[in-house]
C-alpha cells in the first residue's frame, strides 16, 4: 500500500491554496506548484490569511500556523514534484490543459506516485487516458472552502487499481476528510442534484413563481442551511453555476439551462438579492417553491440511486457535510414518505417529460450507519455516520447489533475492531432522541432503548472473539461506555475522552459506572464520571482507560491484519497528580469535596476550589445516582433501575436542551 508523506498541488488559486492548506495542517509536506510565482504568492497570501483568522478566533496558536505555513513550499518547477507521494491537480476546468498537463506528470514523476484530479466536470476515465500507467489516477473532489469543508468525492476510474483507490481512503483520512465514493459519471454524486437544485431556483424566478427573496427564504427553512440558492450562487461564482449545469444538460430536459442564468453571467454581476428582517412569505408560495425544489431534488437523488452512483447514506451524507444541508436529501425522503415522493417526482418528471427513474422506491433509501468490511481474519466495523459524530440513536444501535453479530458468526475472523469515521469515535448518544421523548412523557422509550444498548454492549463485552476498539476522535459519553466493551482499547494520538452526562442532567447508563470502574478503579472513575473532565491520549493511556497509542498507519495495519493488536496496557504507577485524584476521591465522600472540606488530601487550596466549581456546576441528583452505582458495583443492569427517575427530573431536560450553554441546576 502507497504511504503519503509529501503531496504536490497544482494550481495555487482558489481551491488549490486551500487543498494545500489542509494537507499541511494534518501535517503533510507539501509542495505547492504553480506556472508563475505571482500566482503561489497569492495563494500563500490567502493561505496566511485564513490561517490568522484562525488565529485570532482561537482555533490556531501562533505557533500553529507558523507550522502549517513551514510545511508548503512554492515550486514553480514541476521536475521537484518528482519527489512527492501524491499529486493533486487544481487547476481551472479546461480538459485540453488537464490533459496536457497529466501527460507531462506521467513522464515526469516516478511511476508509483498517485495522480489525482480536483475536477468538477470531467469524466476521471477520460483524463486517465493522458496518463502512463492509469491505474494509479483517480479523482479527489474538494468542496469549498476545502480548509474547512471536510468532504471529498473519492471517484476511481475505469482502470483505477483497488490499492489506489484504498490508498486514497486511507489518505483521506489521515488528511481530516470524511469521504463518499462515487461511480464516474459527470457531477459525481453531490453536483449532480445540487447545480440542477440551483438551476431549478432559477426558473422557479423566470416563472413568476416566486422573487428571489422567497426562494432563498423558503430553501434556507426547508433544506436547513444558511444561505439561499440565490445567495449561494453569489458566493461560489454565478458563471460556476452556469458552467457546471452546461456539464450535466445530456442527462436530460429537465437539466436544461436556465434562460435568465445565462443572461446573469453575461451581465457580469450577482444576483440582486436581500432578505430584510422579518421577511414573510405566504403559505401558498411557500408549498409552491417547496414543492417543486423537493420534487428536482428528489428526482434527481431517485436517479443517482437508481444508477448506483452512491450509496444512500454518501447521498446523504454530501449534502450534510459538503453542502451542509440539515436536512440531507434522503432524511426529506424518509420523513416525507414514498406516496408523497412518488407524488412530488411524478409531478416534476411530468412537467418536463422525463421518465419517473426506479431510484423512487424507499427501498432504495436505506442508509448503512454501521459498515463491516474483512480482511483475512480481521473484521473492522465502522460507525459511519460522521455527520451526526457517530451518535447513537436506536437505528444505529440496531444496525451495530447486526453488524456485531455478522462478524462475530464468521468462522474466518478471530479479531473485531471497533472504529468510527469522522472526527468523533461515537460522541455519545443522540440528544434530540432523548429530548423528544422526555417532552412526550415517554420515558419509557428511553429506558427500552437504554436497555437495548446494554444488551448489544454486553455482547460485544462478551464476545468470544477478541475485540478492539480503535479511537480515531471523540470518544464521549455512550461512545466512551462503548469502546469499554473492548478486550483492548486503542487510540490516535488526538483522541480525546469524557463522561460528561453529569453536566447535562443525567449520568452513564451503557455500563459507564461499572466498566469505567473496572478499567481505572472506583475513586479514578467517580472523578472522570463526577467531574465530566476531558482528557488526551496520554492521561487516558496513564490511569488505564486505553491500552496504547497507534498513528493511523498502525491503525490501518491492524485492520488488515498486517501486524498484531498490542497486548493489553498493565496499569502504570500514577503520577503525582493522579494518585493526588485517587487518594482523594477513595478517602472523601464527593459531597465534601464539593463544600470544599478536603483536609488531610494532598490537594492545594486552589486546586480545591476549582474542583469544588467544577462539581458544584454538574445536576446533583445526576452526581448522587452515578456516585451510588460506582459505589455499590452492582452491575450493568442497575444502571436502569434509576432512568425513569433521572429522565424525569427538570434538570435533565434543562441539561439536555442546553448543550454547550451554562445552565445553573436546581436538583428538582
Amino acid at each position: 500500500m502507497k504511504k503519503i508523506n509529501t503531496v504536490g498541488v497544482i494550481g495555487a488559486g482558489t481551491m488549490g491554496a486551500a487543498i494545500a492548506q489542509k494537507f499541511a495542517q494534518e501535517g503533510f509536506t507539501v509542495l505547492l506548484n504553480d506556472r508563475d510565482q505571482h500566482y503561489i504568492d497569492k495563494g500563500l497570501g490567502g493561505i496566511r490569511e485564513i490561517l490568522w483568522q484562525g488565529v485570532t478566533r482561537g482555533i490556531f496558536t501562533h505557533e500553529k500556523a507558523n507550522e502549517v505555513l513551514n510545511r508548503i513550499h512554492p515550486v514553480t518547477d514541476q521536475r521537484e514534484l518528482k519527489k512527492c507521494d501524491l499529486i493533486v491537480e487544481a487547476i481551472f476546468e479546461d480538459f485540453g490543459i488537464k490533459s496536457e498537463l497529466f501527460k507531462t506528470l506521467s513522464e515526469l514523476v516516478p511511476e508509483d506516485t498517485i495522480l489525482a484530479t480536483n475536477t468538477s466536470s470531467f469524466s476521471v476515465t477520460e483524463l486517465a487516458k493522458s496518463v502512463k500507467k492509469p491505474e494509479r489516477f483517480i479523482g479527489l473532489h474538494y468542496f469549498y472552502h476545502a480548509a474547512k469543508n471536510r468532504l471529498v468525492e473519492i471517484i476511481p476510474g475505469a482502470q483505477t487499481a483497488a490499492e489506489t483507490y484504498e490508498a486514497m481512503c486511507i489518505f483521506s483520512v489521515q488528511s481530516g476528510k470524511d469521504a463518499i465514493t462515487t461511480r464516474d459519471v459527470y457531477g459525481f454524486a453531490v453536483n449532480r442534484f445540487f447545480v440542477p437544485w440551483l438551476n431549478e431556483a432559477v426558473k422557479i424566478l423566470d416563472e413568476g413563481i416566486g422573487s428571489m427573496e422567497e426562494i432563498d427564504a423558503v430553501c434556507m427553512k426547508n433544506f436547513g442551511i444558511g444561505m439561499g440558492p440565490f445567495a449561494l450562487m453569489n458566493a461560489t461564482g454565478v458563471p460556476i453555476a452556469l458552467h457546471a449545469q452546461r456539464t450535466l444538460e445530456h442527462f436530460g430536459p429537465s437539466y436544461k439551462v436556465a434562460t435568465i442564468l445565462e443572461k446573469q453571467v453575461e451581465s457580469k454581476t450577482n444576483w440582486p438579492v436581500h432578505i430584510p428582517e422579518n421577511f414573510q412569505v405566504t403559505e401558498e408560495k411557500i408549498k409552491a417553491i417547496a414543492d417543486r425544489m423537493n420534487g428536482c431534488t428528489f428526482f434527481v437523488c431517485s436517479q443517482i440511486l437508481a444508477e448506483k452512483v452512491c450509496s444512500a447514506t454518501d447521498l446523504n451524507r454530501g449534502a450534510k457535510i459538503g453542502l451542509r444541508w440539515r436536512k440531507g436529501p434522503l432524511d426529506l425522503m424518509n420523513q416525507f414518505g414514498q406516496e408523497k415522493v412518488q407524488k412530488l417526482v411524478s409531478d416534476y418528471a411530468f412537467r418536463y417529460g422525463e421518465k419517473i427513474p426506479a431510484g423512487i422506491e424507499s427501498a432504495s433509501w436505506k442508509m448503512d450507519y454501521v459498515t463491516l468490511t474483512r480482511k483475512g481474519k480481521v473484521a473492522t466495523i465502522t460507525m459511519s455516520r460522521p455527520e451526526e459524530m457517530n451518535a447513537l440513536n436506536e437505528a444505529v444501535m440496531e444496525q451495530l447489533q447486526q453488524k456485531f453479530t455478522e462478524a462475530e458468526k464468521d468462522f474466518t475472523v478471530d479479531t473485531i475492531v471497533l472504529t468510527g469515521s469522522g472526527k468523533a469515535f461515537v460522541a455519545g448518544a443522540d440528544i434530540k432522541f432523548f429530548i423528544q421523548n422526555i417532552k412526550a412523557s415517554n420515558i419509557d422509550k428511553i429506558i427500552e432503548f437504554t436497555a437495548y444498548g446494554q444488551k448489544v454492549f454486553d455482547q460485544i463485552d462478551a464476545s468470544p472473539k477478541k475485540v478492539v476498539a480503535i479511537i480515531n476522535g471523540l470518544a464521549l459519553g455512550g461512545g466512551l461506555e462503548f469502546a469499554l466493551c473492548a478486550d483492548v482499547v486503542l487510540a490516535l494520538p488526538k483522541a480525546q475522552f469524557a463522561f460528561p452526562e453529569t453536566g447535562i442532567g443525567i449520568y452513564p447508563g451503557l455500563g459507564g459506572t461499572q466498566r469505567a470502574a473496572k478499567r481505572v478503579g472506583k475513586s479514578l472513575a467517580k472523578y472522570l464520571i463526577l467531574s465530566g473532565r476531558m482528557i488526551g491520549t496520554a492521561e487516558a493511556l496513564e490511569v488505564g482507560l486505553i491500552d496504547g497509542i497507534i498513528d493511523t498507519t498502525e491503525m490501518y495495519s491492524i485492520m488488515s491484519g498486517e501486524v498484531q493488536v498490542p497486548a493489553k496496557n498493565l496499569k502504570t504507577e500514577l503520577s503525582p497528580k493522579w494518585r493526588m485524584l485517587e487518594n482523594l476521591f477513595l478517602t472523601t465522600p464527593y459531597d465534601q469535596i464539593i463544600s470544599g472540606e478536603v483536609n488531610g488530601s494532598e490537594l492545594d487550596a486552589e486546586s480545591a476550589r476549582k474542583l469544588s466549581a467544577i462539581l458544584k456546576s454538574k445536576a446533583p441528583v445526576a452526581m448522587k445516582f452515578a456516585n451510588t452505582l460506582i459505589e455499590e458495583a452492582r452491575g450493568n443492569a442497575s444502571e436502569l433501575e434509576k432512568l425513569r427517575d433521572i429522565f424525569s427530573t427538570e434538570d435533565a431536560l434543562l441539561g439536555l436542551s442546553s448543550i454547550g450553554k451554562k445552565v445553573q441546576y436546581t436538583g428538582r
